[in-house]
C-alpha cells in the first residue's frame, strides 16, 4: 500500500474530528501556558484527546493537558487546543504547527493563539496582557521547508501581516471598552526549553524585540501560509532583567502570574466573540 502524502494525512485528522465534533465553528484558540482554566468557565460539547487523533503528536509538557475541545463561549460555538505543542519537546517544526493544517482542513477561519511571554522591553511588567503585531523567528527550522504542496499555501508566502490588523483593531476596541491599556509588541520566538540569559536579553532587545517566548512563531507562519485570520496574545510572565541583573525564574512562577492576570484577557475574549 503506497504511503499517504502530507496533504492526505491532514485530510484522515480533520475527517476523524469532523465525525466526532456536531459543529464546526469559525474560531479556534490555541490555550497558552497556564491558561487552561478557559476551560472551567465554558461548555465544553465534546473533547478528544491528541493521542486519539491521527497524526497528532501528544503534548509532554505537564501544564499542556493536549486536548482538542468544541465548546460554547458567549453563545458561540469554538474549538479550544487545550495545550499546546512546542519544539523544544523534541518534535519536528512540521509535528509542532500541524494542528494548525488541519484546523485549515477543517473549514476554521480565525486563529486566536495565547501564551506567555518574557518581556525585554522596560515598559511592560509581569502581568501586562499585550497582543503582537509582529515577529522575528528565531527557531532553528521553518514549518514551511520542504517540498511544498500548492493545496497548502505559497511557497513563498508574503509575511507582511502574518498578525491581522482587523482583528488588532477589534482588539483594541475590546480595551478600550473594557478599560484595559491595549498594547501592540514584536514577539521573539525561541526554541528553548531554557530560559534567556541576562545576554540574550540584551541582544533580543537590540534586535527590536518587546517579549520573548518558545512557541506561537511556527503556528503563526502555518496560520498565515493558510490564509487563517491570527490573533495572538500574550501574558507577560516575568518582568525585564534591572541592570543586566536576572531575578530567578521557575515554571511555578510563571503559572502562578498567568493565572493571576488571565481574566483581563479572557474578558477581551469574550469581547471580541461578540463582534467577530
Amino acid at each position: 500500500m503506497q504511503a499517504k502524502d502530507f496533504y492526505e494525512e491532514i485530510q484522515e485528522s480533520a475527517d476523524f474530528i469532523k465525525e466526532r465534533f456536531e459543529i464546526i465553528p469559525d474560531i479556534a484558540i490555541v490555550l497558552g501556558t497556564g491558561l487552561n482554566k478557559l476551560v472551567s468557565r465554558i461548555e465544553i460539547i465534546k473533547e478528544l484527546s491528541y493521542k486519539l487523533i491521527p497524526y497528532f503528536v501528544p503534548t509532554t509538557v505537564e501544564s499542556h493537558p493536549g486536548k482538542l475541545i468544541l465548546a460554547r463561549w458567549q453563545s458561540r460555538y469554538v474549538i479550544l487546543l487545550s495545550g499546546r505543542l512546542h519544539y523544544y519537546e523534541g518534535y519536528s517544526i512540521q509535528e509542532v504547527s500541524y494542528p494548525i493544517r488541519v484546523l485549515k482542513m477543517l473549514g476554521i477561519h480565525q486563529l486566536w493563539m495565547t501564551n506567555a511571554s518574557g518581556t525585554v522591553n522596560p515598559e511592560y511588567q509581569a502581568g501586562d496582557l499585550v497582543f503582537i503585531s509582529d515577529h522575528i523567528n528565531f527557531h532553528p527550522e521553518n514549518p514551511l521547508r520542504g517540498i511544498n504542496d500548492h493545496r497548502l499555501g505559497l511557497r513563498f508566502p508574503d509575511m507582511s501581516e502574518v498578525y491581522s490588523k482587523e482583528l488588532l483593531k477589534k482588539a483594541e476596541r475590546a480595551c478600550q471598552q473594557l478599560g484595559l491599556p491595549f498594547r501592540q509588541v514584536v514577539y521573539f520566538g525561541l526554541q528553548g526549553p531554557s530560559l534567556e540569559t541576562p545576554a540574550e536579553y540584551r541582544m533580543i532587545r537590540l534586535l527590536g524585540a518587546d517579549i520573548v517566548g518558545m512557541s506561537t512563531v511556527p503556528e503563526a507562519i502555518v496560520a498565515h501560509q493558510s490564509g487563517l485570520k491570527t490573533l495572538a496574545a500574550s501574558i507577560v510572565s516575568n518582568s525585564t532583567p534591572d541592570n543586566g541583573q536576572m531575578h530567578q525564574t521557575t515554571i511555578e512562577d510563571v503559572i502562578a502570574t498567568i493565572e493571576k492576570s488571565s481574566e483581563k484577557l479572557f474578558k477581551v475574549f469574550e469581547s471580541l466573540l461578540k463582534e467577530v
